[in-house]
């Protein structure tokens, strides 16, 4: 999933950009508004974080001129701004969600991801090796045959492929499929893990030893 980053300090910026690359998501970081209009009017993206106080522009007015070519790209605004009215405004120039820079990075991914699901835009496909995910039609296959998988085994191997190459720990993929608030039994991941092994073979899904699972890398 590709994500533009809008963030003028660089630290933060920094920061932002290697935690969200650590949970799947592609990032391309800007510090300025004009830089982050030039890159939605040359690319597509997923979604954008936004932040409202940039040096050579408002973010809001980003997010104005994004709004009005008629742009539904979910943005989600980040900002240390914190008083009902800059959310009412953020929210009234057309952002989908709005969140204060105190907040950790677990509810800032989970908010990002329930806003890509809400826009339907995390369709198309995902293939690693045989192994091919319809997004759309909720469907795998392997080989070209067809893979029948629960719901959340479904989600657990979408947010491994997404992240294809990379270790995902336990919290990381809990978070993913169950959101922040949700308790999860203790072994309830390793079930899932268990019976996809079962179903898509032991040598596509590997566990990295004392970190997590991987699809596409290399385990220890």
């Amino acid at each position: 999933m590709r994500l533009l980053l809008v963030e003028d300090d660089a630290l933060l910026g920094a920061g932002l950009r290697a935690a969200l690359s650590r949970w799947g998501f592609a990032v391309t970081w800007v510090r300025q508004g004009g830089a982050a209009l030039d890159q939605l009017a040359a690319e597509e993206f997923t979604a954008m974080v936004l932040d409202i106080g940039l040096p050579d522009m408002s973010g809001l007015d980003v997010l104005r001129r994004l709004r009005a070519t008629g742009n539904a790209l979910p943005v989600l605004v980040l900002t240390a701004r914190d008083t009902t009215y800059d959310k009412v405004v953020s929210l009234d120039h057309g952002a989908d969600d709005y969140l204060v820079k105190t907040t950790d990075m677990e509810e800032l991914v989970a908010r990002l991801r329930a806003l890509i699901r809400r826009a339907g835009r995390g369709g198309g496909a995902l293939s690693i090796g045989d192994l091919t995910m319809n997004l759309d039609a909720r469907t795998v296959t392997k080989k070209g045959e067809p893979v029948s998988l629960s719901k959340r085994e479904f989600d657990i191997l979408r947010a491994l492929m997404e992240g294809a190459g990379r270790v995902l720990t336990r919290n990381q993929l809990e978070q993913s499929i169950y959101g922040s608030a949700h308790q999860v039994d203790s072994n309830a991941l390793e079930v899932h893990i268990h019976n996809l092994r079962l179903k898509i073979g032991a040598a596509t899904l590997k566990t990295v030893r004392g970190v997590g699972y991987t699809i596409g890398g290399a385990a220890l």
